[in-house]
């Protein structure tokens, strides 16, 4: 019996031993991994170019969406005393001012999807050109600071990982 008990002792505490080293060459891989996280919503809602191209969209589109706006409330008004009036005007008078109102509808209909349009449109250039900013800043980050991995989507990141405020403070500070 005390045959067994020898070589199963030895086997075990090879086992054992094999079992560590491995478990120290795994946390010392772990550890030489270098990961990084950026969350991109709030690089695009924080940093100053994203801000700026913002600012510089109301500029550029505050005048035609208050335009629409009144336009808006034109057409409301017209059509609310169309409403009003409508049991009092003879049967041409009404057809005539409802058509009146139609066309007044269609074209302001036109006026807005046009407007929104070229929104999207100005919103994707400005956009681009931040992204394209935040991506070579991470870029400058990955390579200086010898990161193996930087992610832009996790489903969990801690503060350790995490290098919004970096690039942030590196799009804040470029100056463009």
């Amino acid at each position: 019996m005390k045959s067994l008990v020898q070589p199963l002792a030895r086997t075990l505490a090879l086992c054992a031993l094999a079992a560590g080293a491995l478990v120290a060459h795994v946390q010392a891989q772990a550890q030489e991994i270098k990961i990084g996280y950026v969350n991109l919503d709030r690089v695009l809602r924080d940093a100053g170019p994203a801000k700026a191209a913002q600012s510089k969209l109301e500029g550029e589109f505050s005048r035609r969406e208050k335009d629409l706006t009144d336009v808006a409330a034109r057409l409301k008004g017209a059509s609310d005393k169309f409403e009003k009036d409508a049991p009092t005007l003879s049967e041409s008078e009404r057809s005539r001012r409802q058509r009146d109102l139609v066309e007044q509808d269609r074209e302001f209909q036109r006026k807005r999807r046009e407007f929104q349009e070229d929104l999207n449109q100005r919103k994707n250039e400005e956009l681009a050109g931040v992204l394209d900013r935040a991506n070579r800043v991470v870029k400058q980050i990955f390579d200086s600071e010898k990161y193996d991995l930087i992610v832009q989507e996790a489903v969990f990141a801690g503060p350790r990982v995490d290098i919004t405020d970096k690039v942030i403070k590196a799009l804040n500070g470029s100056g463009k």
